[in-house]
């Protein structure tokens, strides 16, 4: 993860001026997004969360991007710098994109992130997954011979992964569901297995990652970091 940040002078008032708008947290994060996501894109990287989260008198911007293949330590302080830059160029011409003091970190997906989407699983091949799967989904009773549908969790290891369905290698066989019948999967750390996990993915992004709407304390602070 790396951290930017830039200091304005912009003075203290104590209050809103004039006609400005309360600051809103869904209104603040489109803002962001309409800046961060076609940059993330156009270095090559999809944008898998853009938070917003407040830190005493400051705010903290939590992006975090993502690509086949996996993010080094170098490719998200390139993204750092790239989102820094055009923060600053869209605050110049458009104005605060955040009411006070906010801080940028950008990192990659850690483990204990959910695999919400075809690209999560096809990231995470090879790895030990748990899951939730749906009646719906049901592959396979689980050599049980039974007729009831019901939820059930599942751990196996993700053997391959498209756009449509994912396959999984579990104790009881090797079976294969679509998406819409997987809740959130969630990696497993295996200890026997951390040299094939970047350092990177061990970082616990954890529920910090929540946008926080403040309303009436969304007031303009001293300073501006980033």
């Amino acid at each position: 993860m790396t951290q930017r940040g830039r200091v304005s002078g912009r003075p203290r008032t104590g209050q809103r001026a004039p006609g400005r708008p309360r600051d809103d947290a869904s209104a603040r994060r489109l803002r962001l997004r309409a800046v961060i996501e076609p940059v993330v894109s156009a270095a090559g990287y999809d944008l898998e969360d853009l938070s917003v989260s407040r830190a005493g008198r400051r705010y903290v911007v939590r992006v975090v991007v993502g690509q086949d293949g996996g993010v080094d330590l170098d490719a998200v302080a390139d993204v750092s710098r790239a989102l820094s830059k055009a923060l600053d160029q869209a605050e110049e011409s458009g104005g605060d994109l955040v009411a006070g003091e906010y801080q940028l970190e950008v990192s990659s997906p850690g483990v204990d992130r959910p695999l919400t989407l075809p690209r999560h699983w096809r990231r995470n091949v090879g790895r030990l997954v748990k899951v939730t799967v749906n009646p719906s989904g049901a592959a396979d009773d689980g050599g049980t011979g039974g007729t009831e549908r019901r939820a059930r969790q599942l751990t196996g290891r993700v053997v391959e992964a498209d756009e449509h369905r994912v396959v999984l290698r579990t104790d009881d066989g090797q079976a294969e569901w679509t998406y819409p019948d997987l809740g959130p999967g969630r990696v497993q750390v295996e200890f026997n297995r951390l040299d094939e996990i970047a350092d990177d993915d061990l970082i616990d992004d954890g529920d910090d990652d929540e946008d926080v709407d403040y309303g009436d304390d969304d007031e303009d602070v001293e300073g501006e970091e980033r």
